[in-house]
């Protein structure tokens, strides 16, 4: 426990600036367990934006120089993805807390050493930027799946295409949209946030079958589109797509189960069909003049269905807020974390199972070998040429 959390963000691009705004601008929604006390970026004209935006506050070119001053106990990584365990590992072998930027890392053998690390600073917090789990709507849902308000989950079906991203977005970095300097494309980039709460709600697949597509419509080697096939057992099944060359996309997650279904649309809307009974019970107990009225558009299905509607709307920077408050109040407090930071590999393991299958043109199992993972990454590290392969 601590009296405060005197935050350090290392990192100050969109992200970074985005959180130091908030405290720049006094948001009255940040509790008074937190405040920011220093700001790292290695980029030079980083310092002089700092000293305007916070006259007076330190800023470091270096994280380790951050993480051995003694101003800050805790620390936010807006850095770029493979740089997220580097980082985190750092921090907590030196007592401070981390709360982690989504992905958790690139592949599940990096996140295993920073959970690791974890476990054995035990009095250090580690969390992840999960925002959307703050999220009403998917609050809601998974609620609604805990209470098996449709029954058992038969189908999870998501498309998420409304990440449309120019040529001009990948060549503002070098490091951007390669393997080496940043992981892979949009599963590593803009959709870590549903691939965790995909299995949030709907629980961990067994197996994975992928099509990957790289570069398409884009001079990149990474993924920027991918179509997924997930077996969950028992007859469950599912499927992700995702995309970032659709520029009229598409936000659509669909659960069907025994008892109902669940539809989100746009992230917005909470559409919630449930069945007055299981539908292999009410087909067992139609019979053909039912059948009959029913291909006649003559059943009313209001005597089979009852559907509800909701719409959410998230105040902007309300999420991120309650995450650095829920952070804060976890180390002042004791309060519970709204992610734990070893939850982040869930959605490594799932998109290191993407990419496995597309390069092995196989199925293969949701827990991936991470070592034959990081040998199929390294290769195709060695083929750009620019970075140094991965361990």
């Amino acid at each position: 426990m601590t009296d405060k959390v005197k935050l350090g963000i290392i990192g100050y691009g969109a992200e970074g600036g985005m959180y130091a705004g908030f405290f720049k601008n006094n948001d009255e929604r940040l509790n008074d367990n937190i405040e920011l006390a220093a700001i790292c970026d290695n980029d030079p004209a980083k310092k002089a934006k700092v000293a305007e935006d916070f006259p007076g506050l330190p800023f470091f070119d270096n994280y380790l120089d951050l993480l051995e001053s003694g101003i800050v106990n805790a620390i936010v990584t807006t850095v770029p993805h493979y740089d997220h365990c580097v980082m985190g590992i750092a921090a907590l072998e030196r007592g401070i807390h981390l709360l982690g930027e989504k992905p958790a890392g690139v592949y599940t053998k990096d996140v295993e050493r920073l959970i690791e690390t974890s476990k054995k600073h035990p009095e250090t917090t580690f969390a992840i930027f999960f925002n959307q789990r703050t999220n009403p709507l998917y609050r809601r849902v998974k609620q609604l799946m805990d209470e098996k308000a449709i029954g058992d989950l038969q189908r999870a079906t998501w498309i998420i295409t409304t990440w449309w991203r120019p040529q001009g977005y990948y060549n503002q970095s070098a490091w951007r949209a390669t393997w080496g300097g940043e992981g892979g494309g949009v599963l590593v980039n803009q959709a870590p946030h549903q691939l965790d709460l995909l299995q949030w709600i709907c629980g961990k697949p067994e197996k994975v079958y992928a099509k990957l597509q790289y570069g398409a419509g884009r001079n990149i080697v990474v993924e920027n589109e991918v179509n997924a096939l997930l077996d969950f057992g028992n007859g469950a099944t599912g499927s992700f797509i995702t995309c970032t060359n659709d520029i009229v996309g598409t936000d659509r997650f669909e659960i069907f189960g025994t008892k109902g279904k669940i539809i989100v649309e746009d992230s917005k809307k909470l559409i919630v069909k449930q069945l007055t009974a299981p539908e292999a019970e009410l087909s067992e107990n139609m019979d053909m003049q039912d059948v009959m009225r029913l291909f006649m558009g003559q059943v009313n299905m209001e005597d089979y269905v009852k559907i509800t509607e909701e719409e959410f709307v998230t105040p902007q920077g309300l999420q991120h807020i309650s995450v650095l408050n829920n952070f804060a109040d976890h180390i002042v407090n004791g309060e519970p974390l709204l992610a734990n930071g070893e939850e982040g590999i869930n959605g490594v393991t799932l998109a290191n199972a993407m990419h496995l299958s597309s390069w092995l043109d196989k199925e293969v199992d949701y827990n991936v070998d991470g070592d034959l993972y990081l040998a199929e990454l390294n290769k195709r590290i060695a083929e750009e040429g620019k970075f140094e392969q991965k361990k």
